[in-house]
């Protein structure tokens, strides 16, 4: 995925059609790092996990999604597995990507006191491997104090600068005045990241394990509101009233009131990359993007971008495919706004 100019890049120019994406998962200790593993092994959703970890006695899997251990491999419910790193990561995720059955997806969780950055460098020395992120989770109630402790304060500061998603977990008990200010003031420290506030770690899983266009349930989101839209520019008025029944809509989950998702079809070539740059705004209030594109030479690429970073490749042209061109997007409830992103793709599009 593309980056920020200071910012190396993980990802080479590796292709992701057939790669295994990656996800780091970091933060400091008792932020709920495994609080949050647990969430996305219980909503995976049919997806295999594969979820790499330094040692076994490090992460608290639950244990009703345990179904047994072979060697240094937990088998896990719903086809997900559990692994232990060896001393090698670059050779412990070649071992995983052999797997028979490959999983969908890898979550390496890193220890409280580790930089993601340099964990998903290290990671994309593997071949066939993609990163598909960095997600940092941050204790509202301990990040001021820990990032200002003269002990671990730079440890933890490099880590939440190191985001592209920062999860800022056990906001239940501040208040919206204060929980207002402790985002502001975590712009300066995470200047690449989309700043999520949740509870109990509960996001939807398609924040971090990914929109899958191509899925049978890839028409819903599970956790929050959805709305399908077209990029045809005949429908102004539909878009806004749809947008509105959206945010009128509320799930059962605390989730379903921050987010809104929206399906989009795209009938027409455009300039991948000019749009790939362009969602990226953080303006629109997008955190997650993924679908396929068609571009200007009769091809399609896999666009996937989670908050500034984003990755364009090359992919298979299927006519008969009803989804031929469609994008995915998770947004922010009170900014997402299909009108302005239907702008984005007519000016792409021209």
């Amino acid at each position: 995925m593309q980056h920020s100019p200071d910012e190396p890049d993980v990802n080479d120019a590796r292709s992701s059609r057939d790669g295994l994406d990656v996800v780091v998962i970091g933060g400091y200790l008792g932020a709920g790092k495994t609080t949050l593993i647990n969430h996305l092994l219980r909503e995976a959703s049919g997806q295999r996990i594969a979820v790499m970890v330094n040692d076994f006695g490090e992460i608290g899997i639950d244990a009703d999604l345990i179904l047994g251990q072979d060697g240094d491999v937990l088998q896990l419910a719903g086809g997900c597995i559990c692994c232990s790193v060896g001393s090698d990561l670059v050779e412990s995720l070649m071992a995983l990507a052999t797997r028979n059955p490959r999983p969908d997806r890898v979550l390496i969780e890193t220890s409280g006191v580790a930089l993601p950055g340099q964990v998903a460098r290290g990671a994309a020395l593997a071949p066939g491997l993609v990163i598909d992120g960095v997600v940092v989770m941050a204790d509202a109630q301990a990040i001021r104090t820990q990032s200002a402790d003269r002990h671990v304060g730079d440890t933890v500061r490099a880590q939440l600068g190191q985001a592209d998603l920062l999860l800022l977990n056990k906001t239940e008990h501040e208040t919206p005045e204060a929980l207002e200010a402790l985002q502001t003031w975590l712009v300066n420290l995470a200047p690449r990241a989309r700043i999520i506030p949740c509870s109990e770690a509960q996001v939807p899983a398609e924040l971090v394990l990914g929109l899958r266009p191509n899925a049978p349930n890839a028409s819903r989101a599970s956790n929050f509101s959805n709305t399908s839209v077209s990029s045809s520019a005949d429908r102004p008025a539909p878009l806004a009233r749809r947008a509105a029944l959206a945010r009128a809509s509320r799930g059962q989950r605390p989730a379903a009131s921050i987010f809104d998702s929206l399906s989009l079809a795209l009938p027409d070539p455009c300039d991948v990359h000019q749009l790939a740059t362009l969602l990226t705004d953080p303006a629109l209030g997008l955190v997650r993007v993924k679908g396929w594109v068609p571009d200007r030479h009769g091809g399609r690429h896999l666009l996937q971008m989670v908050g500034d970073r984003w990755r364009c490749t090359p992919a298979p042209v299927d006519p008969g495919a009803p989804d031929a061109g469609r994008l995915m997007l998770i947004g922010l409830r009170d900014r997402l706004d299909p009108l302005r992103i239907d702008a984005i793709l007519k000016r792409c599009v021209s």
